[in-house]
């Protein structure tokens, strides 16, 4: 049945009209439940309702934060007239729009309606979640760098691509004539990072700061810390570098022995392997990346080789990926979050107040790739994803309206509570099957083991 506007405006205005009622009067969630399902079906809205869930949650979380709201809701779940997943990624994202002044009572009703959620549908809420947040983020960069955001559908004349900053391995290999495969530049403001980071704290409230380390061993060097105030839950910073899927081990910079030598290497859950080597501290300009300058943060890792390591080195040298490379990717190298790899390990005592998020970026996110401080060895690799509503998903099911896209898998730092200027601490959890580090101290060890086994 098609439903023009304005009969449209008509039936959301009555499904308010009929939750207030409900609330006023107590009634019973059921009995509201069942009241809105018929009302949807009269007119001829198919069940489960995405308009309808982004109207129910934008009125609880906007004026009516009370107990019998949450039980309509959890009702109208159960009786599946909302879509559980979709509800979860707008409460998540409603979650702002409480704070903290969200009672205790309240953020249990949200944890337990997603407790009760399968975990695929979970998993795929704490994607939407940390989507929703990366596009919030790359707002603000583009409100703080973009000169004309119209800029992106613009193509560049052939002088100006020529003039483009290049890195790494395209200097080596000399300056060629543009093709058309260039990529687009935008213009950007002549600011430093230094800048761009102060700027990004006017708008977000925190950045981030490198200092010396807070961890009282003299390994620790330089340590993360959060200029500012940042909500639990808040994405802190982006692992930023070169992407290697299993298939691509042999093209990392000193294989076998990969980890010898650069401490800057992390590993998703699904054995993809993250350099950060190569990014260092960023840099002052929006330039073609290619992943394969070394930054002086490696000066330190290559002096304290040892005899052992060099001659793992002569004798298992790694594939030349150059062919793999391409032309690299346009990226800002004026991060501000760009610096997940310096956070250190908790010391004895100490907790951690971040956590390792994976999060798989869809490449056809055109005008936020250049904020995503990453670029990948090789092809990108595809997974299945949908749309519903303004929300793009992972999802392991098939159907009509799911893809395949190519993705960037990425890792992000979660916030685990409230954060105030203070060092970023996260749980290495190293492996338990050889020696680790004299200053390695783990925060669970049964929790370590259980990785681990």
């Amino acid at each position: 049945m098609e439903v023009n506007t304005q009969q449209q405006q008509s039936i959301w205005t009555g499904i308010i009209e009929l939750t207030k009622s409900a609330q006023h009067r107590s009634t019973d969630p059921l009995t509201w439940a069942v009241q809105l399902s018929s009302a949807l079906s009269s007119a001829g809205v198919s069940l489960p309702s995405i308009e309808a869930s982004k109207l129910i949650v934008d009125y609880i979380c906007w004026e009516n934060n009370v107990p019998i709201t949450w039980k309509f809701l959890e009702m109208a779940l159960t009786m599946k007239i909302l879509p559980p997943m979709l509800v979860l990624a707008l409460l998540s994202v409603s979650y702002k729009r409480v704070g903290r002044d969200a009672s205790d009572a309240e953020i249990e009703e949200i944890i337990d309606m997603g407790s009760k959620a399968p975990l695929s549908d979970q998993q795929e809420q704490v994607q939407e979640n940390i989507y929703s947040q990366i596009n919030a983020f790359c707002t603000s960069m583009d409100d703080i760098l973009r000169t004309d955001i119209s800029s992106t559908k613009e193509p560049m004349s052939t002088e100006q691509n020529a003039g483009l900053r290049r890195s790494g391995l395209s200097l080596a290999v000399g300056r060629s004539a543009p093709t058309k495969t260039s990529p687009v530049v935008p213009e950007t403001k002549p600011l430093k990072l230094s800048e761009v980071s102060q700027m990004f704290k006017d708008l977000s409230g925190y950045t981030l700061k490198l200092k010396p380390s807070q961890i009282p061993h003299k390994e620790a060097g330089q340590g993360l810390f959060i200029d500012g105030e940042a909500d639990v839950g808040s994405i802190i910073a982006f692992y930023p570098g070169v992407i290697y899927s299993p298939a691509y081990y042999r093209y990392i910079p000193g294989y076998p022995r990969v980890d010898a030598e650069n401490p800057y290497l992390i590993t998703r859950y699904d054995g993809t392997v993250i350099n950060a080597q190569p990014w260092g501290v960023g840099g002052e300009t929006l330039e073609l990346w290619d992943g394969s300058s070394v930054s002086e943060i490696s000066q330190a890792v290559q002096d304290a080789e040892t005899g052992s390591d060099r001659v793992w080195k002569m004798l298992s040298k790694p594939l030349e990926g150059k062919q793999l490379w391409g032309n690299g990717e346009v990226l800002e190298r004026r991060n501000p979050l760009a610096f997940a790899h310096f956070a250190n390990h908790p010391a004895q005592g100490m907790d951690p107040n971040v956590m390792v998020c994976s999060y798989d970026f869809p490449l056809f996110e055109k005008d936020m790739r250049m904020y995503i401080p990453n670029i990948a060895i090789g092809q990108g690799e595809e997974v299945k994803m949908k749309k519903i509503g303004s929300f793009w998903f992972k999802t392991g099911s098939s159907g009509s309206s799911v893809s395949a896209y190519p993705v960037l898998k990425t890792l992000v730092l979660v916030a685990t509570r409230a954060l105030s200027d203070e060092e970023v601490l996260l749980n290495y959890r190293l492996s338990n099957a050889k020696k680790r580090p004299s200053w390695y101290t783990p925060v669970d060890e049964e929790e370590d083991s259980r990785r681990w086994s």
